[in-house]
């Protein structure tokens, strides 16, 4: 046995040594150049910008804005680095199969229970092709030929208002335009969040999914015009639906999400 003293001056030692804290969870965030639509839609880039500013006091988080303009090279690489990813991007459900290393990028993503976000067309695809691979990351998507969408003045219900996602977001009324009867996946897990009302019929338009393979999706099909992100319930909610993907915790009241007039620029 250890003489008294020895064991002592150990216990000290392993005492004093500090407690090695989980590294900060990896974000990467992405965005695109203008895909043809007016200017104050589908304004990726600077609805990338707001949200990066929502989220950049949060602790234990690292982000990486990137733009993913085609045919974006280096993306695998930067997708095996990160512990979650946003698109915001356009024809997402195209586009994450467009280069294969790409699509196994993001399915090692999740396989590693890495979160994944995507807003508005970033969960879509002309193409019915793309469907069940975006189902696979996503738990919905927004394709084919018979894919759905409208122009409206929306009431937009919380459907599920204790899910960590909708702290402090309240129902609220917006014009935009919204993907609906979207395609979603057979598998358990899928929590519709947000709803609206088209043609007499309540409209699952945000979405939370449980994945199979342990780790978080989520999706929301508004966010088509820029003007939007003024709304704190629209900025709560994405921005808490990230936290979500990467369990970092929320607070109860919702997410500080404030921004200033230039934030909200798209210059």
């Amino acid at each position: 046995m250890l003489p008294r003293t020895v064991a002592a001056l150990l216990a000290l030692v392993f005492v004093a040594l500090p407690v090695r804290a989980d590294p900060p969870k990896r974000l990467l965030l992405l965005s695109q150049g203008p895909d043809g639509h007016p200017a104050a839609a589908h304004e990726y880039v600077a609805g990338i910008k707001i949200l990066q500013k929502c989220l950049e006091k949060v602790k234990d988080l690292e982000i990486q804005s990137v733009r993913a303009d085609e045919p974006w090279r280096d993306g695998p690489e930067l997708l095996d680095k990160a512990d979650g990813v946003v698109l915001y991007l356009a024809e997402g459900a195209k586009w994450m199969q467009n280069d294969p290393r790409r699509f196994e990028a993001l399915k090692k993503l999740a396989a590693r229970k890495g979160g994944i976000v995507v807003l508005h067309w970033a969960m879509g695809t002309k193409d019915a092709k793309y469907i069940d691979g975006c189902l696979e990351l996503l738990g919905g998507c927004h394709g084919g030929p018979d894919r759905k969408y409208k122009f409206f003045q929306a009431d937009v219900s919380i459907v599920a208002p204790k899910h960590p996602v909708a702290a402090g977001v309240k129902d609220l009324k917006i014009h935009d335009e919204f993907y609906y009867q979207l395609k979603f996946t057979k598998a358990k897990g899928v929590t519709p969040i947000v709803q609206v009302e088209i043609d007499g019929k309540k409209e699952t338009v945000g979405w939370s999914w449980e994945r199979p393979d342990g780790g978080r999706s989520f999706g929301f099909s508004g966010l088509h015009f820029h003007e939007n992100w003024r709304l704190i319930e629209y900025r709560r909610l994405v921005a808490q639906a990230v936290l979500w993907t990467l369990e970092l915790p929320i607070p109860a009241e919702g997410l500080p999400v404030t921004v200033t007039e230039q934030d909200l620029k798209l210059k």
